[in-house]
């Protein structure tokens, strides 16, 4: 599952963490100022543990949200596919419902656009 933490200085460190991107926190945010958007991957437990920490941690709904480099982040099924893109048709890294496999046009009529180009 993927979420923000939102802090004034570097991510924390944890086995079960990973930071895919960051990005300055949004002006339009309450408190913004000086503060950073870590992308994160983890399980919900780890969410969990970090808000009882006193982590800001904010669960993402679906949608595209920018980094400052002119990529971003795509995320569906409220945080458990995402997509880390370089530009906005450049995935970067993803992960996705597992059981959509991609289809050959001659298998049947449908074709998985997506996966079929992109591979994710």
């Amino acid at each position: 599952m993927m979420f923000i933490l939102r802090c004034d200085g570097d991510a924390p460190q944890f086995a079960d963490l990973q930071v895919k991107a960051a990005r300055q926190t949004p002006s339009i945010v309450q408190n913004s100022a000086a503060k950073t958007d870590y992308f994160c991957v983890g399980e919900t437990e780890t969410m969990e543990a970090l808000r009882a920490q006193g982590w800001n941690v904010v669960e993402l709904s679906d949608g595209w949200y920018a980094d400052d480099a002119g990529g971003g982040i795509g995320i569906s099924g409220h945080g458990r596919y995402w997509e880390v893109r370089d530009t906005p048709l450049t995935v970067k890294e993803a992960v996705g419902p597992a059981d959509a496999p991609a289809t050959a046009a001659a298998d049947c009529d449908q074709v998985n656009v997506r996966k079929a180009i992109f591979g994710v």
